[in-house]
Order: C-alpha cells, then sequence, then structure tokens
C-alpha cells in the first residue's frame, strides 16, 4: 500500500480473493438473460461484447508480462539493470482489478447512459473525436492531475503505492489505490461519454482506444526499450505524441519529470521533460546482450509447470510449484503450449540474476518430463543441451550446471558425453552431485548413528552412501541388489557400515524415485523423510513423519532477482544442483564434475556456506 494509505485505497471486492469475479455476476446474467429473450440478432451487441473484451484484455497484458519477462531475462535492450524481488511480486498480484473495474463502469454506461445502447460497429467521425478529445483534454488533466499525485499529501496517501515499483513490469502500470484508478477511469471515461452523447459513438472505436491504452501502458512499463530511433528520425514530431518505455522509466527513478501520459507534448510545454531523454532512449535501444557467467540448464516439467515459469503467470512463479483443479481444466491451452515449445527447437532464457559481479541466467530445454522417458526423444535432447553448451561456451560462460534430468545418467551419463564430444570446452560442466550429497549428509539429525537408504540407486545416493558410511553411521540396504551394486562404492575401512536388511527400523530414511507408498510404509511411525532425487517423492505417510525438502539451499541476500520459485521449492530457496555452479564460478575452480567425478563433498560444502548459502532448515 501507499506510505500513509488514504481514503478509498482498498479494493471494494478484496475480501473476496480469488472470488472477486462475482461482482460481474448480475450484469453477466442480463446479458445471458438478453439473449435468452430476444435471441442474438436483437440483443445488444455493444452490451454482450464487454465481457469477452475483458478477457482479451487479461490475455494482452498477459502477453506483455511474457514477452517483457523473457526480454528483460536476457538482459537486451534493458533499461534499469536492477533485480525485482517477491515483495514487488506481491503488491503487484491485483492488476486484473483495474479489468474488472473497467467492465463495471461500461456495464453501467451501456445500460443507463442515453445513447450508451445499440451502437454500431463502426463510425469513423466518433473515432476522430475521440482520438481529438484524448489528445487534448485527456492528456492535459492527466498532466496536472499527475503532478498534483506527486505533492506530498496525496502521494504518500495514494501515488506511492505505484511508486513503490521502481524497476517496472508491463502490470506494474495499473497497480494504484483503489480511488486512484476509479479517477483515470473517469479521466479516461470523457472522450467516450462525448462520443454517446453526440451520436458518434461506436463498438470498434471503444475497443480500439481501451486496447490503445493497455498497448501504451504496458510498454511503457516493460523495463526495456522496443521504440527504434529512426522513428523519430523519419517523424520528428512523433517525439511530441508518443512516449517510449525508456521515457516513462526515468519518471519511476527520477520522479519529478516526464509527467505525461503517453504525450510528452505538455512535458515539453512545461519544461518537466527529463534531459537524458534521448540520451537514454538511445543508449538502451543499442545496449547488447550481456554476457554470462553462470548457466542453469532446467526444463519444463508437467504440463501444467510452463505456467508456474518465470515467464509464466507472475502470481503462479512466485509461489512452490502446486497442482490445482483450475489449471487442470486448461489442458487444451497446455497441450498447446507444449506442441509450440516443442516445435521451438532451442533453449529460452527464463532467469536472470547477479551475485558478486557474477551474471547467471537459467535456460529452459523446451522438453518436458515425459519426454526423458522416450527412446526416440533422447538424441533430439542431447543435442538441445550440446547446442546450449556451445552457446554458453561462445557467450564466455565460466560454468553450466545441468539440473533435472539434463544430467541424467540413462541420457548422457551425468553430463561425460558432451565432455567426450566437446574436450576442449572453455567453460566447466556441473553435475552437481557432490553439493547435493553434502547437503542430505548435513540433514541427517545430530546422534543419529543408522539410517535407511530406499529407492533407485543414483550417482547422488551412492556419494551419501559413502560419506555416511566413513562417519561410522550405518546405512541400511533393503533391496539385496543394490547393495551389492554400493558394496564397492564404499571404502574398505568404512564396509562394514553399509548393512543389507529387510526391516530397516531407523527413524531416518534417505529416499529416491522408485521409493513408493509400499516402501515408505515399511517405516516406523515418526520416521523422518529426506529426499536426494532431484523430484520430490510422494509423501505417502502422514502418522507423524516428516518430509524434508529435495536437496536444496536458502540463497543469500546478495543474490539478487528473485521473484520466482525454482519448481516446488520455497521462495529463495535454489536446488543443490542449480547452488553447484554458482559456487563453481564464486570458487574458480578448474575442473568438471560430470560423469564419475564427485568433488569434495566438505570443500563444496565449506565453500557454498562461505559465500552465506544455507541450508533450507536455517533459512
Amino acid at each position: 500500500m501507499a506510505t500513509n494509505p488514504g481514503l478509498f485505497s482498498e479494493w471494494p471486492w478484496k475480501m473476496l480473493g480469488s472470488f472477486k469475479y462475482v461482482v460481474l455476476a448480475p450484469w453477466v446474467a442480463h446479458g445471458i438473460q438478453q439473449v435468452a429473450t430476444k435471441g442474438w440478432r436483437e440483443a445488444d451487441l455493444g452490451y454482450l461484447v464487454i465481457l469477452p473484451s475483458m478477457i482479451l484484455r487479461g490475455l494482452h497484458n498477459q502477453a506483455w508480462i511474457t514477452v517483457s519477462r523473457l526480454q528483460n531475462a536476457r538482459g537486451k535492450r534493458q533499461i534499469v539493470d536492477r533485480g525485482i524481488e517477491f515483495e514487488q511480486i506481491d503488491r503487484e498480484r491485483n492488476w486484473d482489478d483495474q479489468i474488472i473495474l473497467s467492465a463495471i463502469l461500461l456495464f453501467l454506461g451501456a445500460l443507463h447512459l442515453p445513447g450508451g445502447q445499440n451502437l454500431p460497429l463502426w463510425r469513423t467521425d466518433g473515432a476522430v473525436l475521440l482520438a481529438l478529445l484524448h489528445a487534448g483534454p485527456v492528456e492535459f488533466v492527466y498532466y496536472w492531475f499527475h503532478r498534483a499525485l506527486h505533492h506530498h499529501f496525496l502521494y504518500t496517501r495514494y501515488h506511492s503505492h505505484h511508486h513503490a515499483s521502481i524497476v517496472t513490469e508491463p502490470i506494474t502500470s495499473v497497480i494504484h489505490p483503489f480511488a486512484e484508478l476509479v479517477a483515470y477511469e473517469l479521466l479516461f471515461s470523457i472522450p467516450m461519454i462525448a462520443c454517446v452523447l453526440t451520436g458518434t459513438a461506436s463498438i470498434m472505436t471503444f475497443e480500439l482506444y481501451m486496447l490503445y491504452i493497455d498497448f501504451m501502458n504496458n510498454m511503457g512499463h516493460c523495463n526495456f526499450e522496443l521504440v527504434p530511433t529512426w522513428l523519430f528520425t523519419w517523424f520528428p514530431p512523433l517525439k511530441y505524441l508518443m512516449y517510449t518505455p525508456s521515457f516513462h522509466s526515468l519518471h519511476h527513478t527520477q520522479f519529478r519529470t516526464n509527467y505525461s501520459l503517453f504525450m510528452p507534448f505538455y512535458d515539453y510545454i512545461y519544461n518537466t521533460m527529463d534531459k537524458s531523454s534521448d540520451t537514454l532512449h538511445e543508449k538502451s535501444i543499442e545496449s547488447k546482450e550481456e554476457a554470462v557467467d553462470v548457466v542453469h540448464l532446467t526444463h519444463l516439467t508437467s504440463l501444467q509447470s510452463i505456467y508456474h515459469m518465470r515467464p509464466g503467470f507472475a502470481e503462479f512463479a512466485a509461489k512452490p510449484y502446486a497442482s490445482k483443479w483450475y489449471m487442470r481444466i486448461m489442458w487444451p491451452l497446455s497441450w498447446l503450449s507444449m506442441v509450440l515449445t516443442w516445435a521451438y527447437g532451442s533453449w529460452f532464457t527464463v532467469e536472470r540474476n547477479v551475485m558478486e559481479k557474477l551474471k547467471i541466467q537459467s535456460w529452459a530445454i523446451p522438453r518436458y518430463n515425459f519426454h526423458y522417458g522416450l527412446n526416440w526423444e533422447k538424441e533430439a535432447i542431447n543435442n538441445l543441451i550440446v547446442k546450449a553448451i556451445c552457446e554458453a561456451d561462445k557467450k564466455g560462460a565460466k560454468v553450466v550446471s545441468l539440473g533435472l534430468l539434463n544430467q541424467a545418467q540413462s541420457l548422457n551419463g551425468s553430463g561425460e558425453l558432451y565432455l567426450q564430444k566437446y574436450p576442449k570446452l572453455g567453460l566447466k560442466l556441473v553435475d552437481g552431485t557432490s553439493l547435493a550429497a553434502a547437503v542430505v549428509v548435513n540433514s541427517i539429525p545430530h546422534g543419529a548413528d543408522q539410517v535407511v537408504l530406499s529407492g533407485n540407486i543414483s550417482k547422488v545416493a551412492c556419494a551419501v552412501a559413502a560419506a555416511l558410511c566413513k562417519k561410522n553411521i550405518k546405512v541400511i540396504i533393503t533391496n539385496k541388489q543394490d547393495y551389492h551394486f554400493l558394496q564397492p562404492k564404499i571404502p574398505e575401512d568404512a564396509a562394514d557400515n553399509l548393512l543389507l536388511s529387510k526391516t530397516g527400523m531407523a527413524k531416518v530414511w534417505i529416499i529416491g524415485e522408485g521409493a513408493d507408498a509400499t516402501e515408505q510404509l515399511r517405516a516406523p511411525k515418526g520416521t523422518r523423510f529426506i529426499p536426494y532425487s532431484q523430484f520430490p517423492p510422494r509423501m505417502a505417510r502422514k502418522d507423524g513423519c516428516t518430509y524434508s525438502t529435495t536437496p536444496a539451499m536458502s540463497v543469500p541476500k546478495t543474490l539478487q532477482n528473485v521473484h520466482s520459485c525454482e519448481n516446488w521449492l520455497p521462495r529463495r530457496v535454489m536446488s543443490a544442483w542449480r547452488v553447484a555452479g554458482i559456487v563453481h564460478a564464486l570458487e574458480g575452480w578448474d575442473e568438471h564434475e560430470c560423469g564419475d567425478t564427485v568433488l569434495d563433498m566438505d570443500k563444496v560444502w565449506s565453500a557454498a556456506l562461505l559465500h552465506g548459502f544455507r541450508p533450507v532448515a536455517e533459512a
């Protein structure tokens, strides 16, 4: 909220939460009643298109969010090179409130404003009148109203809420207290009401006007420059009629300049234009994609996971992944997105972070979990990963960490395949085994003298078993085949600590994929389950048993621009495999960790702690 919230700052339907759209029910029901009693031909088309147009506005805004986040993740043409945090995401989660308010006002106008019923599809004279009224009264009144909002009294009570976002996203444009946004809506309605009262209104004129407002609002807050400089060279007067993202960004960083709505004309007249506007515009449009030091290669997981990635739905991305019923009913869109990402045929940048001058990016391979289990997809996936590694090497990256199934033994031998193909890579490949295993080992409760190891035996499981045996902790294996597989991996002086037993009664179970519900039910009541797998196991026990998260660490405050959750992990928590790549680069280690190679676990763990990463329990 604002620094000192004023009257009517809260949205009236805030208490409804996700059910706030029910406030539109009476008007939607009235539209259905019109169609039922009059038929489609006799019903008021202008009234009926209000709801679909509001849905399209929401999709338009979401498209801007996705494009903006994808663009800013690359760092190309970025205007303000600073990070966004979760606090801003939470503050801006109600961006759709403005669409609900607009819909209510349009419904009221279509029902009660004289001449607002049965509008024609198009009228040229109305479109001209609306354009003139916007360029004149609307822009003029907005300019002075905006300057008034920057007076201490109004700023602290209302406008400071909007300006809390110095680094803007497209939806920042509509993040205002209720009373302030009502004022904006009334201002934007002046041309529309004038058209209605003069009998020149039309459906398409109003639709295009709302599209123009949304487009300019989103563009002005997208934090990357997309308006070419040649446009103003070719037609100089345009600089007075259209602002740019860099022009409005200066208003959010300097506060006392560039007050105009969409047309900078009045800033020129009243001498409030920031003198660096043109320079920043040229600098931003010419900025290249930034160099990268660390690349983490991840991929999509379930069909709904695309909505939870940073370029997806901002609100979902800011929470740990969880499948919801309303996401499942979107399966046609989910399948379409899967086909599009599959057809895209290349990795894409989803996140960009900075830590101690280290430039970090996350790239996603456009494949889902089920693709990695298809034999005929393995070659294509490996080619995608190779392409990404080579591109990272070309960009000067120091480290590439392999996340999730991108390091699967069955796919590429924990990354060994890529070293064999490109032995002269300038970067270091890291599968993160040592840190993931260290996280598991250091999660064992103090005083525990025995654990059960259950699940498919992976490279991490081998490292965990060996480390625990060396610590003189008994590691009980319930599967005979797994026991014989692990025996050669354990140092001779600690081999006696690896035991085969069908009755694992230890209160600490280290589990991975393959430890199904039947296996978990064999554990005694009150058992603590600690996963060593990339993916969280199914939680089959609820009788006092506890489950730790998959190997992960909370990140230090020096790691910036963290405003999305990594899959199912909590906020500001990263998987150990991802953290391993960052630590590897910070330490400047000149060795790979892939194939059969496992780095010194104690060294890696100490380095992670030294750089501020902490166990999740301490977060």
